[in-house]
């Protein structure tokens, strides 16, 4: 699990890949009857949350520093 220390130092593009990765990691948990890791699915779902955040904060970000 990432903290969002390691979410900030990654780029935009990393960030996409991650929630990619995550939300891809998290459909194989749910639909794979066999293990019912629910830790796995809530520690992706954490994860994709704390990196749209950033991506979120970071696009405020730019319209303010284009404007000062």
């Amino acid at each position: 699990m990432k903290t969002m220390a390691d979410i900030r130092k990654l780029s935009d593009k990393e960030l996409q890949e991650l929630v990619t990765e995550r939300r891809e990691e998290m459909r194989s948990a749910r639909f794979n009857h066999a293990s019912r890791d629910v830790r796995a699915v809530r520690a992706a779902r954490h994860e994709i949350a704390r990196a749209l955040t950033e991506l979120t904060a970071r696009g405020k970000e730019a319209p303010k520093a284009e404007t000062n």
